[in-house]
């Protein structure tokens, strides 16, 4: 895996979706973030613009789903996303042409909305647990990240960088994994629940 896109929107939560790109891109990964149609830039939740770098490929080997507002019920962010079922539709359509989709935070309930979660285990930040349980999800909340091997989930914000640091693991190896978190001075939080079956 060398492709990697993350999806931009606006209403992102900001370090959902820097925090995998910095950690992906330094490990060497391809990291573009990309929005559904071509637009100058989107608004975060925060305020912060951004300029994306492109537009969503029809099959990327990685997909990264950043959350945003949730409980607030916002007119922009996750919640908003998954009541216009367009992003949803569009990240199943992915996964469906073979992308490994990974969301984190509340962009997982973007991927329990494309029926990605069902039957299926995942974590997502504590305000949407519910709603993920309610979409047919098998909730582990306790777990930081859990990997299904085509479908990854990682609960809360910050959980974005421990999302990175196992994919960087799992398919760069360990020690590149350590290294990365010895670069940003960051010690990795766990549980990460492994059910891809991978060596």
């Amino acid at each position: 895996m060398e492709q990697v896109q993350i999806l931009g929107y606006d209403g992102i939560d900001e370090l959902d979706a820097i925090a995998p790109f910095e950690i992906l891109a330094a490990a060497g990964f391809a990291v573009e973030l990309v929005t559904l149609n071509q637009t100058p830039s989107i608004r975060t939740s925060h305020g912060m613009s951004i300029q994306p770098d492109g537009v969503l490929g029809s099959a990327p080997e990685l997909l990264v789903v950043p959350g945003g507002p949730w409980g607030s019920m916002a007119p922009a962010g996750a919640w908003a996303e998954v009541q216009r079922g367009i992003l949803p539709a569009e990240i199943a359509a992915r996964h469906a042409a073979g992308s490994v989709i990974a969301g984190v935070c509340t962009g997982v309930m973007l991927l329990a909305a494309g029926g990605l979660l069902r039957g299926r285990a995942a974590v997502t930040h504590r305000s949407a647990l519910q709603e993920l349980r309610e979409s047919g999800a098998e909730v582990h909340e306790d777990a930081r990240v859990v990997d299904l091997g085509d479908v990854l989930t990682a609960g809360g914000v910050t959980s974005g960088l421990d999302l990175a640091l196992h994919i960087v693991a799992r398919e760069r190896g360990e020690e590149h994994a350590a290294a990365g978190a010895q670069r940003i001075e960051y010690e990795p939080r766990g549980p990460v629940l492994d059910m891809s079956g991978r060596a």
